[in-house]
């Protein structure tokens, strides 16, 4: 709590703006020195997002992100792998592609990854990652927007919680796919009625630019389950609709496991991070019906909108791969007053409970 209250970023402030760091922190505790060491790395992993998250899109595109990550990562002794947008599109990544050809800055996907010698439980981690959010041309409205720089709030999650795994040494498998573009209008973006090839083979006809979360997703989740993980754990800032549903402090959860779903539930509780689950209609399907695609992004009706994001997610989940979706608009970004150790602007959330999750799948290996 000491760490993560004592958070600041001051990074573009000067003069009497800056805010002297914490010097020192004394706890009084007869608890053992390791239980401290943690506290420690988990806090350094929510700051790394918050810094990420709070940095402005003209310091943090993708290719900078994905720099970024392979510098930190290879730090904490991770292994890094970065596709650039010539190899995205060799690749068949229409999701990232076809977000991401509309800016001048183009897609990435880095895949990270940790490994231990003795660890039978493999984890698959994917976060959105869309480093400004404009809507594309279903372009938003500029009050919506202002805050759009937290829209890669899944893939800071992601990456901070791939880099605390490293550091704690869990005994357990983590790989991370970062999922990077920004959404922007111009004369080279995708169109509504555009029809994107997934790399999963599936065709999506795109009405809305700006459900543009899933498309990135959608591409990271069927080249994860390419990792054979036990289970994947797709993180995002993903509808609007989470924030109508749950506030602004609760994550929805959903999943094609209940009891994956609620693992993730349990481990966000035990984090402190607030989340609720929920389920995947299968009425909801329908909505995503298409005349000439296999399915559309988005259904024409607003009710349930969290929900039909999560089955048009689920769609590219192969069978037999348990699979679990966090949709953390509201809870990545603190467009209010500080609260407890939560600053304004980005809070790192779902970082811990990834980290959790690793804890918790690590405590079973080789039992």
């Amino acid at each position: 709590g000491g760490l993560l209250g004592a958070y600041a970023f001051s990074r573009y402030r000067t003069g009497e703006g800056q805010k002297d760091p914490v010097a020192e922190l004394t706890v009084l505790s007869g608890a053992p020195g390791e239980v401290a060491a943690r506290a420690a790395v988990l806090a350094e992993s929510v700051a790394l997002v918050r810094d990420l998250v709070n940095t402005p899109p003209s310091d943090l595109w993708p290719a900078k992100f994905a720099e970024i990550a392979e510098q930190t990562g290879g730090e904490a002794g991770l292994s890094v792998e970065v596709l650039d947008d010539k190899q995205l599109k060799d690749g068949g990544y229409g999701g990232l592609i076809g977000v991401g050809q509309g800016s001048a800055n183009p897609p990435r996907l880095v895949r990270l990854s940790y490994t231990h010698p003795e660890a039978d439980k493999t984890l698959a981690f994917v976060g959105k990652g869309i480093t400004f959010d404009s809507g594309g041309l279903s372009l938003k409205p500029s009050a919506s927007m202002d805050w759009m720089k937290s829209d890669m709030g899944g893939a800071g999650a992601v990456f901070g919680a791939l880099v605390g795994i490293a550091r704690l040494g869990l005994r357990v498998n983590a790989i991370g796919y970062l999922c990077l573009a920004e959404n922007l209008p111009s004369g080279t973006a995708q169109r509504p009625s555009d029809v994107i090839h997934s790399y999963s083979g599936k065709t999506v006809e795109v009405l809305d630019t700006d459900a543009e979360g899933r498309l990135v997703l959608m591409d990271g989740i069927a080249r994860a389950a390419e990792d054979n993980p036990d289970a994947i754990i797709d993180v995002a800032t993903l509808t609007g609709a989470q924030i109508v549903a749950l506030g602004w402090r609760t994550a929805g959860i959903m999943g094609n496991d209940d009891e994956l779903r609620d693992l993730v539930v349990e481990a966000a509780g035990a984090a402190g991070e607030g989340a609720w689950p929920m389920p995947l209609p299968e009425e909801l399907r329908k909505g995503l019906d298409s005349p000439i695609a296999d399915i559309a992004n988005l259904q024409p009706e607003r009710w349930g909108s969290m929900l039909a994001a999560g089955i048009f997610l689920k769609e590219f989940v192969p069978d037999g791969v348990r699979w679990a979706h966090i949709d953390m608009a509201g809870p990545a970004f603190n467009k209010g007053e500080p609260y407890g150790y939560v600053p304004k602007g980005g809070t790192g959330a779902v970082t811990r409970t990834l980290i959790g999750l690793a804890e918790r799948h690590a405590s079973t290996a080789n039992k």
